[in-house]
């Protein structure tokens, strides 16, 4: 269990697209749902889309309303999840950025970690604010006119943001605490007098990650394994019942 907080009657929506990355919105979502919430994840198209961990695929989720049919008067708050490709694709998005300048300027809470400030960014609503993030991301969150700073959560107004997964055990009190204060009416207070410096050096968890990745016709052979293997399963499970 997360937490004691109780968000019965409160509905979320988890903006994410294809390359979202998979810690930042299964766990949030499983604790979302604890907490009571009825979660609905909107997304650029139908169907699934496919998560990530890290550089390499991960599991699917199943989306249950497309961008263009929802709006900020149908939630009470909303979640943006990170990864590197997941905020590209929706920043590119008009309807994406629509929703997220609808959801912000209406002063319902907008909780969103790692890559994700980049769509708050394209969707113009950073002036004035502080935020963190991705540390990667400190110079584009700062030239769209947000002051940033280098900590685990940082709550402002109606944003809470977070700098990545490995803050999550911070970020997951701090987005439920949003969700259950609700609607603000001021959604812009005294920002920090300036942004922290950018790092000095990339973290070391992604520049490994992505060295010590397997080959692609690792993960092929791997596949192909599995795949026989359920086969094999398959087929006795279907001799014993016979």
């Amino acid at each position: 269990m997360f937490s004691r907080r109780t968000l019965k009657g409160r509905r979320i929506a988890v903006l994410a697209a294809d390359g979202f990355e998979k810690v930042e919105l299964t766990v949030p979502l499983r604790a979302l749902r604890a907490a009571g919430a009825k979660v609905d994840v909107v997304s650029l198209r139908k169907g699934r889309i496919r998560g990530l961990n890290l550089n390499l695929p991960a599991t699917r989720v199943r989306v249950d309303t497309t961008v263009d049919q929802a709006g900020a008067d149908d939630y009470d708050g909303l979640l943006v999840p990170g990864g590197f490709i997941n905020p590209d694709l929706l920043r590119q998005s008009a309807p994406a950025r629509a929703l997220v300048a609808e959801f912000v300027e209406s002063g319902k809470p907008v909780v969103t970690l790692c890559h994700g400030p980049w769509v708050l960014a394209s969707a113009g609503v950073l002036q004035g604010r502080t935020v963190t993030s991705w540390a990667g991301i400190r110079d584009d969150v700062v030239n769209a006119g947000a002051t940033w700073l280098d900590q685990e959560v940082v709550r402002e107004g109606n944003l809470t943001t977070s700098r990545g997964p490995q803050d999550m055990a911070a970020f997951v009190p701090a987005m439920l605490d949003a969700f259950a204060a609700g609607t603000l009416a001021e959604t812009t207070s005294h920002p920090a007098s300036r942004s922290d410096p950018q790092r000095s050096s990339p973290p070391d968890l992604v520049t490994a990650a992505t060295r010590w990745s397997p080959k692609p016709s690792t993960v092929a052979l791997a596949g192909v394994s599995l795949a026989a293997l359920a086969r094999r399963w398959s087929a006795q499970d279907g001799g014993a019942q016979t």
